[in-house]
């Protein structure tokens, strides 16, 4: 790439691969810690003498405090500097992954997971505004690539490394392991990353309270519906009719106000609108499928929490591989809408290969389809973000960066709560119909005198086994039938979106000497 005059403001030289690095580093450190305290939940409760039900609060006050925070990473990184936001969030996450691997009570682990949560919220979205700043537009496929990588890796791995510490150490572990990586990032960011110039913009108070109130009701409400029966739930109705109310009062505010938390050009740019459907449907099918499979392979085929974690890899690697693959294609002038239609399908595809495991089947089939359904992922994210990026100006980079990755939390989020729902709903669907079909008349496999002499309540305890495992194979069949069926109608959205036909633009990139 050729040298040009560093931005004003930059406090050292560096290569944008330097740059790219650092901020993975923090990318993946936060988006990894959303997922990975969550196998060390059972082990947390009798340190910090937390009830069964109330434990789960480990995980909402993580995932509340990101989504009220996130959107404030346009206004703050323009306010007291990109840099200096970065470097903030970074140190304050890191103190926080300390006071949570030391806590001693659930009040202590919650306010600790909280400061973690909303000084996390702002890392990933500033590594992907700076990814878009050093690189040139031709380069942005490339890039976003790589930085991809810790970001869709990072849910997959979490399961696997935080049981790997807490059955190999000890569940504070999974807190502490962020020490050493959070002073390499800090150290490494204050090295060398450069401080763009941002116009200063004027606090949204309004905006931002009604997004704060509708993003934390929402996510309190799909946190806490599973435990309390959903709708049957006064606080479940209140939750959900409180976030239905704020979110729409912050879209018609958004849309009336210039210059808002967020921007309206956001809300007006095609590509980027459509963008944030996608995203919040890779969010879906990324974590839905992250939380349902490891349960699955624990207790239908009894492997134990490492092995079911190795063989969640393959999604892994496929995700790498086809991201790699999709940043090179976009780089050589690819029509990303292609990819999108390839990702989806084969998306799709795997899905629908889920749904055709059975109770006696080996790991072939678990390798196979993670594989490609991680592929499929993969050739969605890099052309995706290309594409809702590709018209957006640079003064917007930080915001659209924060609201992707909150609509992406929110699909997952959101995919999690409804793929455990009806897990559970056809669960008892098919245990009723299954059940109906067995009488003391339609047992090929024993005669009366056989059932006599083993006595009814065993009898009983076995059928009853039997048809539990049965009724929940069907119901994960029917989840994975209904996640394919949702990636295959989200083809003909892509009709929607527009190839990027923007030249690149010098001031829209922050230029560093190499």
């Amino acid at each position: 790439m050729s040298s040009a005059a560093p931005v004003a403001g930059a406090r050292s030289e560096a290569s944008p691969i330097t740059v790219t690095l650092v901020v993975m580093l923090g990318s993946f450190m936060t988006i990894l810690d959303s997922t990975i305290a969550n196998v060390a939940l059972p082990h947390m409760q009798p340190s910090l003498n937390a009830e069964a039900d109330s434990i789960t609060w480990v995980l909402t006050s993580y995932i509340v405090a990101t989504a009220i925070a996130t959107p404030l990473t346009g206004w703050l990184s323009a306010r007291i500097g990109r840099r200096t936001l970065f470097l903030w969030s970074v140190a304050a996450f890191t103190a926080a992954s300390v006071l949570c691997g030391i806590a001693s009570s659930l009040e202590e682990m919650v306010l600790f997971r909280m400061i973690q949560g909303a000084a996390g919220a702002f890392i990933a979205p500033l590594g992907q505004a700076y990814l878009l700043d050093v690189w040139p537009p031709e380069k942005h496929g490339p890039a976003m690539a790589w930085w991809g990588v810790g970001i869709m890796v990072g849910p997959i791995l979490g399961p696997v490394i935080g049981g790997w510490l807490t059955d190999s150490f000890d569940w504070r572990w999974v807190f502490l392991i962020n020490l050493p990586f959070g002073i390499m990032c800090l150290t490494w960011a204050a090295a060398i990353l450069p401080e763009p110039q941002l116009e200063q913009r004027r606090f949204d108070m309004t905006g931002f309270a009604l997004l704060a109130v509708g993003m934390a009701a929402l996510q309190l409400g799909l946190d806490r519906g599973q435990q309390l029966d959903w709708l049957e739930s006064w606080e479940v109705r209140a939750e959900f009719g409180i976030a239905i109310a704020g979110l729409w009062a912050f879209g018609v505010h958004a849309l009336a106000t210039p210059g808002g938390i967020v921007d309206r050009e956001l809300l007006t740019d095609r590509n980027a609108l459509t963008g944030m459907v996608f995203i919040t449907l890779v969010g879906f099918l990324l974590v839905a499928t992250t939380a349902l499979l490891p349960t699955m392979l624990q207790t239908l085929y009894g492997y134990p929490v490492v092995s079911a974690g190795a063989l969640m890899m393959p999604r892994g690697i496929g995700m790498m591989m086809a991201m790699m693959a999709a940043g090179q294609l976009v780089g050589r002038g690819v029509d990303p809408r292609l990819m999108l239609t390839a990702g989806f399908t084969i998306t799709g595809a795997a899905l629908w290969g889920m749904s055709l495991f059975s109770p006696a089947q080996g790991a072939q089939p678990f390798v196979i389809t993670g594989f490609f359904q991680g592929a499929g992922l993969g050739l969605i994210f890099v052309p995706l973000n290309t594409m809702a990026f590709a018209s957006l100006p640079m003064r917007l980079r930080a915001d659209a960066s924060a609201i992707y990755m909150l609509l992406r939390n929110i699909g997952g989020s959101v995919g999690i709560s409804l793929a455990v729902a009806l897990l559970e709903r056809q669960t008892q669907t098919a245990h009723a119909d299954l059940g109906s079909g067995i009488t003391p008349f339609n047992l090929p496999w024993a005669d009366p005198a056989t059932l006599a002499a083993a006595g009814a309540g065993s009898v009983v305890a076995m059928l009853d086994g039997a048809v539990n495992k049965q009724a929940l194979m069907i119901a994960y069949i029917d989840v994975y039938r209904a996640m394919a069926f949702m990636a295959f109608a989200m083809l003909p959205l892509l009709l929607v979106l527009r190839r990027p036909q923007r030249p690149a633009s010098k001031a829209d990139v922050v230029h560093l000497p190499e």
